[in-house]
């Protein structure tokens, strides 16, 4: 009986290190999703404080869903007064965070719901590979993931709807690459509802689960999903340009054909440079999957992005700048970890060098994202400086104060993510005749208080105006009578 009682708590121990074994890589997914959230809340606050976010768009989406917070219209007062944000773009599934901002009515909001919905993209990346690579060389694709360029580029620049992509895209991918057709389908339907161009993304997914189902026994029920999906996605996107949009815009038209076709350029049309087409193609696969995910079809995901992005003529789309590679990223991330998968085992009859390059990939894209990382947003976090409020940025912040709470204000980008949670914000130059009651402008370029002064007085001629103050390199002019 002794030598059993002994060896019983060994056995307990083996059975508790199992467990925990197994329990571990099933948890790493959502440690990775953790680490990340608090970097990118951490990256969009320290940015926000420092009055250094670009504010437009923030402001956009904060009016937008302040209006849905108050059971009304997205009104966006910033695209001109009155402007409904769904004669824009249609992006309806940003009243998601109404409840939460209705709580907590502020601009970190939003910024803080943008940067769960990138960190949970994450976690279906991080699982996906570390089920079809081991764990090891799943978190390596995890964290590069989750450190690439167009991530970190997306949560530096305010706030955008297609934070809600991110997930949805990894999630439905996710589903593909292990054969769960209607997981995929469901995950993927409702990009539907984040911005017009992804439904005809959903109906890509929709062909490639179309794909998949080649070689495999005969599934029609699978098959009916995808072929509704694709069905869905189309028709989704040609209500929401055809019908949604337009009814909703004072002009009874999609605004953004112009940057299609060219009419709204003053000469010739631009065209996307060859060798900007090609640099932004290299960036976009190369030291993200290095080129290894083109033996992917995943990859075909990312085709109706970058087919419009190409395609315009307005030149802000054809680079690396902003958030416009972002929902490109869980795309080529887990095609990587498919192509990966279906890479030459040894022994087989595939090329040494080939199975050498995939057995090493994970860890050298990994390498190349930390490395780029150096000059991405996210270093700025082992900056000092990035703690530390500037005496100018509380000096502007207590200059707005003074501005009264449920005041019409005109205003550029830099007081904006300051005022919109407590005044009705106007882009400065078009309040389209209504009289703001304070003018917010910085002064800068050699330009100073008096000049702001002035620029009120010329927008609005006959109105009075003194100047209420200026401070950290802004300037309030407020109306007289």
């Amino acid at each position: 009986m002794e030598p059993a009682a002994a060896t019983a708590p060994a056995r307990q121990r083996g059975a508790s290190a199992a467990r925990t074994a197994l329990r571990a890589p099933r948890l790493d997914p959502y440690k990775v999703g953790g680490v990340f959230f608090v970097l990118y809340t951490a990256l969009s606050l320290s940015r926000h404080v420092r009055m250094l976010t670009m504010s437009w768009d923030l402001g956009i989406f904060e009016q937008a869903i302040q209006g849905y917070a108050r059971l009304g219209a997205p009104i966006a007062d910033l695209k001109g007064p009155g402007t409904n944000i769904l004669g824009d773009h249609f992006s309806p599934v940003t009243a998601l965070i109404a409840p939460f901002y209705r709580v907590f009515p502020s601009p970190v909001t939003l910024l803080v719901v943008q940067a769960l919905l990138f960190a949970l993209s994450t976690v279906p990346v991080t699982r996906l590979a570390a089920h079809l690579l081991g764990r090891g060389r799943g978190l390596a694709i995890g964290v590069a993931y989750g450190l690439s360029w167009g991530v970190q580029r997306a949560v530096d620049f305010d706030f955008h709807e297609i934070a809600f992509a991110m997930p949805l895209l990894a999630f439905s991918l996710e589903a593909v690459v292990r054969r769960r057709w209607r997981a995929a389908v469901l995950w993927a339907a409702p990009l539907v509802l984040v911005k017009e161009d992804l439904g005809v993304t959903a109906a890509v997914i929709g062909a490639l689960v179309l794909i998949r189902l080649r070689g495999v026994r005969s599934d029609p029920r699978a098959a009916a999903w995808a072929l509704g999906l694709v069905g869905f996605g189309l028709v989704a996107t040609a209500v929401a340009l055809g019908v949604i949009i337009p009814s909703f815009n004072h002009g009874g038209a999609y605004d953004y054909w112009t940057k299609l076709d060219g009419s709204g350029a003053p000469g010739p049309a631009p065209v996307i440079p060859l060798d900007t087409a090609i640099r932004t193609l290299l960036w976009i696969v190369l030291p993200t999957t290095g080129l290894f995910a083109l033996r992917s079809p995943v990859l075909i995901v990312a085709l109706p992005t970058l087919g419009w992005r190409f395609l315009s003529h307005d030149d802000h789309y054809w680079g690396t700048d902003w958030h416009y590679s972002a929902v490109l990223m869980p795309v080529v991330f887990i095609a990587l970890a498919d192509a990966l998968a279906g890479a030459p085992r040894a022994g087989s009859a595939g090329r040494a060098w080939v199975r050498t390059y995939a057995q090493h990939l994970p860890a050298a894209v990994l390498a190349a994202a930390l490395a780029l990382t150096a000059s991405l947003p996210l270093y700025s976090l082992t900056l000092p400086d990035s703690y530390r409020i500037p005496a100018g940025v509380k000096a502007a912040e207590g200059l707005l104060d003074r501005i009264p709470d449920g005041s019409v204000v005109e205003s550029d980008v830099g007081p904006i993510s300051r005022l919109v949670n407590r005044c009705r914000v106007l882009w400065v130059g078009d309040t389209r005749g209504i009289t703001p009651d304070y003018v917010a402008l910085r002064i800068a370029d050699g330009r100073s208080a008096k000049d702001v002064l002035g620029e009120a007085q010329r927008l609005h001629p006959g109105v009075r105006f003194r100047l209420a103050g200026e401070a950290g390199g802004y300037a309030v002019v407020q109306r007289v009578g």
